[in-house]
């Protein structure tokens, strides 16, 4: 009941969520880790990978852990995600990846979980999404960015860089404040280019507000790995349901699906929805938890509407969630760019 009120109340209160455009340094890590995922995925189904990128300042370090038959290339991969986001310098690429930890691989060999760890999975009947109507706005709102920046059909259009977030702050439902920040070329007019946000990127998304703020601590010219730098998993809110829903704490991005961190996490959102569907239900939180090495979850419970359940009708192993949720294709990158939520090809 406890984590029911507890998000309940919040309905009332002013909520605020974020999400960045998949040229923001940490998705540029993110895309770059699941590419390395996909790629080995797609010559070898069985690869065990783990990859952290960090970039920044012209220098990106690629590190981490795979055993896969897969024969990759992973500065190839790395320059082809940051050429296709829409960056063009180029980046200093350090490579070091090594063999799977064999106190890991003893685990995960007879199907245990690749870590110990905390899963939630969340869906509301707030929005068509089943997710929170701040989170999906600001969403929107950073996907519309990219959209025209990529079509490029007018000059301000073409002016718009990859780098860019957007927020907004709701108030019992009502779009109250948002704020824009994205980067832009040069010798942009930058009055006409902050109307040009408001006009073709905001008001299409959200019609109605009280507040607008557009690049609000001026032009926004240095963007990417030139002005921040990046690290796979830092989004991990942003990545989730926004700040008002907890998350076990897991980032998803450059991992296979023997971790939990990712396949559990993907399991609990659609064991949610499920569950949400099922019951006709305003919210539902679900929650898994494992112990390394051992198959079965230590925790799986569900909160519907304020009722407790406990979950033990489906198959939770790493082995069983593989094989209800189609995770061993090719398919995360995917998921990086443009949410990680996506709908899954459930097979019953």
């Amino acid at each position: 009941m406890e984590n029911f009120l507890i998000i309940k109340s919040i309905k009332t209160m002013l909520r605020t969520a974020e999400n960045v455009t998949f040229g923001h340094p940490d998705k540029v890590c993110d895309q770059i880790s699941d590419a390395i995922l996909d790629e080995c995925l797609k010559q070898d189904p069985d690869s065990r990978v783990a990859v952290e990128a960090l970039g920044g300042h012209g220098k990106l370090v690629i590190m981490g852990e795979v055993t896969t038959k897969a024969d990759f290339d992973a500065e190839k991969i790395a320059r082809e995600v940051y050429k296709e986001i829409g960056y063009e310098d180029n980046l200093e690429i350090l490579v070091n990846i090594v063999k799977q930890s064999p106190d890991i691989a003893r685990g995960v060999d007879t199907g245990g979980a690749g870590d110990q760890g905390i899963m939630v999975g969340y869906a509301t009947s707030e929005t068509e999404e089943m997710l929170p109507k701040e989170h999906v706005l600001a969403t929107k709102l950073v996907r519309r960015l990219e959209e025209v920046r990529q079509a490029g059909q007018s000059e301000m259009a073409k002016s718009l860089m990859p780098d860019g977030k957007a927020q907004i702050t709701i108030n019992n439902g009502k779009v109250e404040t948002i704020v824009v920040s994205t980067q832009h070329k040069e010798n942009v007019d930058f009055d006409k280019f902050k109307e040009f946000i408001k006009e073709e990127i905001i008001k299409p998304i959200v019609p109605e507000f009280e507040n607008v703020f557009i690049n609000p601590a001026g032009p926004f010219i240095q963007g990417g790995f030139d002005a921040d730098t990046g690290l796979t998993g830092r989004k991990i809110i942003a990545d989730n349901y926004g700040p008002q829903i907890p998350v076990g704490g897991g980032c998803y991005s450059g991992k296979d699906y023997t971790k939990v961190d990712r396949s559990a996490a993907y399991m609990a959102r659609y064991l949610a929805v499920k569950y949400l569907k099922e019951h006709n239900a305003k919210e539902v939180l679900v929650k898994l938890a494992y112990a390394i090495g051992h198959p079965e979850p230590v925790m799986a419970t569900a909160t519907v509407d304020g009722k407790n359940i406990e979950i033990n009708t489906y198959d939770l192993s790493p082995a069983g969630i593989v094989k209800a949720l189609d995770l061993k294709k090719p398919q995360y990158k995917k998921r990086a760019r443009y949410g990680y939520f996506l709908d899954f090809e459930v097979k019953e």
